[in-house]
């Protein structure tokens, strides 16, 4: 019996290590990604103000995992037949996982592509570092970020740390075409978010829609407004393997023997609501899927007359955190917490994902910075 997951973001990763304590031993369990490592990607933006943080967020697969891990990009699915073309040869399985996470979603706007810098990958965190300090050799920058889901609040804030601690006074500008900022959230926790962006310095401009960019200019509904740079984190699609990202209902599957989840799909819960696209989705995501490849392996193996009856997923979500440079929003319930009470529980948060992956050494390096950042 041979089980495939497809992809080493949170919820692959997750998935992985939760199989190998529940699959019976005579399964085999493949992990296939095209890089050797995972990438703790919630804590991507920090690498933009402390370039020295990326091996902290950097785990080797082959230390997190007993699978057998290989090294290749997905070029195609057949979640149906259980076949999969790779960079590397073909894979085929009895039971699948597609969590090849999403890339970015540029929308078909003209120059967007071309000229803004996503957040995906740590070349991309170094990129935008290395731009803004070129633009501060001529002068205060300024900085257009689109999207203010997190991950824009988020590179919003850690510019405007950096500014600070580098004495420069630049412009940064961070637009939303919907009305709020990290518009898919509760709105208590929205109107802390933007007003720990004020007090950084940031200019939130919500409810304008960029239509274009050049290398100087973004296109805005309201007008032209110039950059030194611009990062775009203005939406997500579907990995290229899967085209669209599909919609998975409650049971997460994609075919009878084939599962989706994490940024990967769009997922329904049992409750017929929508899933959000976030990390704490996709490891939640996981701890369901595992159960029920789970059960389709035992009745696989054993030969059982009907199919098994799957756990449905249901999302119910804690609370959600992100950092806005060194402060952080949390909403736990329905409180909403600012300054180290926020930022302590998102420096736990981080260190218990670490350690649930396997990365302690990361883990304790994460605790020793935070600490040292707060003498």
């Amino acid at each position: 019996m041979h089980v495939a997951v497809l992809g080493a973001g949170y919820a692959g990763l997750t998935l992985t290590r939760r199989l190998e304590r529940e699959l019976s031993p005579d399964a085999t369990l493949t992990l296939v990604d095209a890089s050797p490592n995972h990438l703790v990607q919630h804590e991507l933006h920090r690498v933009i103000r402390r370039p020295e943080l990326a091996r902290g967020i950097t785990v080797p697969l082959a230390d997190a995992v007993d699978a057998d891990v290989r090294v290749a990009r997905v070029e195609s699915v057949d979640p149906e037949n259980g076949e999969v073309a790779l960079s590397r040869g073909t894979l085929s399985y009895d039971v699948g996982a597609v969590c090849l996470g999403a890339r970015t979603a540029f929308y078909g706007l003209d120059g967007v592509r071309e000229h803004a810098i996503p957040l995906k990958r740590l070349a991309h965190a170094e990129r935008i570092r290395r731009e803004f300090f070129r633009a501060t050799d001529h002068g205060d920058p300024q900085v257009v970020v689109g999207g203010a889901g997190l991950s824009g609040v988020q590179v919003a804030g850690e510019l405007a740390e950096l500014a600070r601690e580098e004495g420069v006074d630049p412009e940064i500008v961070l637009v939303e075409r919907l009305e709020r900022v990290a518009p898919g959230f509760p709105p208590a926790f929205s109107r802390a978010v933007r007003e720990a962006l004020e007090r950084k310095g940031v200019e939130v401009r919500a409810g304008e829609t960029v239509r274009g960019a050049d290398a100087d200019r973004v296109d805005l509904a309201s007008g032209e407004l110039a950059y030194d740079v611009f990062v775009w984190t203005g939406g997500i699609r579907g990995a290229d393997a899967l085209g669209e990202r599909p919609t998975v209902r409650s049971d997460l599957r994609l075919a009878p023997r084939t599962f989706g989840l994490g940024d990967a799909v769009r997922a329904v819960d049992a409750d017929g609501e929508a899933v959000p696209a976030s990390a704490q989705s996709a490891v939640r995501e996981a701890r369901t899927v595992a159960e029920n490849v789970s059960r389709l392996v035992a009745h696989d193996r054993e030969g059982g007359e009907f199919e098994p009856r799957l756990e449905p997923f249901t999302f119910d979500s804690p609370g959600w955190l992100v950092s806005v440079g060194d402060d952080a929003v949390a909403q736990v319930g329905s409180s909403v917490v600012t300054g180290r009470a926020a930022t302590a529980l998102k420096t736990t948060v981080g260190v218990g994902y670490l350690s649930s992956v396997g990365a302690v050494g990361n883990a304790i390096d994460l605790v020793s910075r935070e600490l040292g950042r707060r003498r």
